[in-house]
């Protein structure tokens, strides 16, 4: 699997199935199918999705809807859309084995192949042992042809260097990684330096949660309109502090007659990453695709970049990111 097919942006699904974080039922599935739609027509055709998305009953079931749009859409762009998914490292999930049988109850929710399987976290934070047996599942998927390419998800330098030389041994080559990375989450690209390496070992990297959970989207100026749930919680945290960056963001974005996630998105885009925001109307889409087709200039992202450094509060890092 070659750089060559990435596009410059993708849609992230982690909503898709997720009640608990972001409020899903099965009555927004033809608005989630319209997201996919207007995706892949402008071009955005990289889905990024993970076996444990959906929550409770709804296990799966992001894949089981990217398959369905999938199957269903028929314009421009079909034979592009790649479906990258993530296999959880469960805690029963101890073999090589179980990552195949993983990546094959994947391809089956999807009804097609994996295009890019990734591992969705590292174990080796707190079960070390655990995570080369799942990592050897991930080889077989791709020497068996089940998978097109392999990627990580939340590895830092340290670690993802010493799985890009296990798997050179294999000879496959790592396509991606993923970490979450935004102007209020800098820190894997800042502190832990991973897209130097990512670029010295060819691998591209995918910024997730670029909104950071909707918070760079500006629309959350005061408490009353937080969203319910946990996110509630985090945005009380974080969005106090965060009042000269989104000042900052809100300029840039005037200056540009642009939107402040399209702003974000760019900036993401403008440090050699490949994006994934979310959404789930097409409003929310068409805003996400409105980030492409032009370029922050050096001034801007200097600008942003200063006010990213000076926030108080940052994103807190998924538990599971490496060193």
């Amino acid at each position: 699997m070659h750089n060559q097919i990435f596009p410059q942006m993708g849609c992230g699904t982690w909503a898709w199935g997720n009640k608990l974080l972001w409020g899903y039922d099965r009555s927004m599935d033809d608005d989630l199918q319209q997201v996919f739609n207007l995706c892949v027509n402008n071009g955005v055709t990289l889905f990024d999705t993970g076996d444990s998305y959906g929550t409770g009953k709804l296990n799966g079931q992001s894949e089981k809807l990217l398959g369905r749009f999938t199957q269903e859409y028929d314009g421009v762009n079909k034979d592009d859309i790649c479906i990258a998914t993530k296999l959880a490292a469960y805690p029963w999930r101890l073999t090589r084995g179980a990552m195949v049988s993983a990546g094959k109850a994947s391809a089956k929710r999807l009804g097609r192949n994996i295009d890019l399987v990734q591992m969705h976290w590292s174990t080796a934070n707190y079960f070390p042992w655990q995570e080369w047996a799942l990592l050897d599942g991930l080889g077989d998927l791709y020497e068996q042809g089940l998978v097109k390419g392999v990627g990580l998800s939340n590895y830092g330098s340290k670690r993802l260097r010493k799985v890009h030389k296990k798997f050179a041994e294999r000879g496959i080559a790592i396509a991606t990684l993923q970490v979450q990375y935004s102007l209020l989450s800098t820190y894997p690209v800042t502190e832990l330096g991973v897209k130097e390496v990512c670029d010295e070992l060819g691998i591209k990297l995918i910024a997730y949660s670029p909104l950071c959970l909707g918070i760079l989207t500006g629309k959350y100026t005061d408490k009353s309109n937080y969203p319910k749930g946990i996110r509630n919680f985090l945005f009380k945290q974080l969005i106090p502090g965060t009042k000269s960056l989104l000042e900052c963001l809100r300029e840039v974005a005037e200056f540009r007659n642009k939107t402040m996630s399209q702003v974000a998105i760019n900036w993401c885009i403008c440090k050699g990453t490949i994006p994934i925001p979310g959404a789930k109307n097409a409003e929310q889409a068409r805003q996400n695709i409105g980030a492409l087709g032009w370029e922050l200039d050096a001034g801007e992202i200097a600008e942003l970049d200063k006010a990213a450094a000076n926030t108080d509060k940052k994103m807190v890092q998924n538990i599971f990111q490496t060193k």
